[in-house]
């Protein structure tokens, strides 16, 4: 069984053929272990053979989990705390392209690299969630939650009416 998972024993196509002979086979099986095992093998089968050519490099689950791991490892080195943070998840569309850019590119930035980014923006949804960031933070602050009320029955009042 194996045999069938490891990516360099053939193609794709080959290795399912031989783990879709196996399930069968274990399906016969005389004893109350095999049928059971081949129940875990087909809940297994639709995503065991997807992206071949995409994922070869990620080998095994600690591969998977450090691929998703450099933006996170980025954010924790900067604030020193153990979990990323709402960071990632708010300015993610932008920040995690710039914080994985040093995988890619061979050596430091130069201005000319840089040149064609000058006037990228973030997205509208990015904004707008980081807007809304800022006005929670407020709305827990005991010192700032009468201010930004204050601003808010204000943007109401000056708010045309349809």
């Amino acid at each position: 069984m194996a045999a069938t998972l490891d990516p360099g024993g053939g193609s794709s196509a080959d290795r399912r053929r031989e783990f879709e002979e196996l399930i069968d086979r274990f399906e016969r099986g005389e004893d109350a272990i095999r049928p059971k095992m081949a129940r875990v093998m087909i809940s297994f089968l639709a995503g065991l053979f997807v992206g071949e050519g995409t994922f070869e490099e990620i080998q095994d689950d600690l591969d998977l989990e450090r691929w998703f791991r450099v933006p996170k490892s980025h954010e924790r080195r900067i604030h020193g705390h153990r979990h990323a943070g709402v960071r990632i998840v708010q300015e993610g569309p932008t920040l995690v392209h710039a914080l994985d850019a040093h995988i890619a590119h061979p050596g430091p930035f130069t201005a000319t690299d840089l040149l064609p980014y000058r006037t990228a923006r973030e997205p509208p949804s990015q904004r707008e969630a980081m807007d809304r960031r800022k006005i929670m933070r407020k709305a827990r602050s005991s010192k700032k939650r009468p201010l930004l009320l204050a601003d808010l029955e204000r943007r109401y009042r000056e708010a045309p009416v349809l």
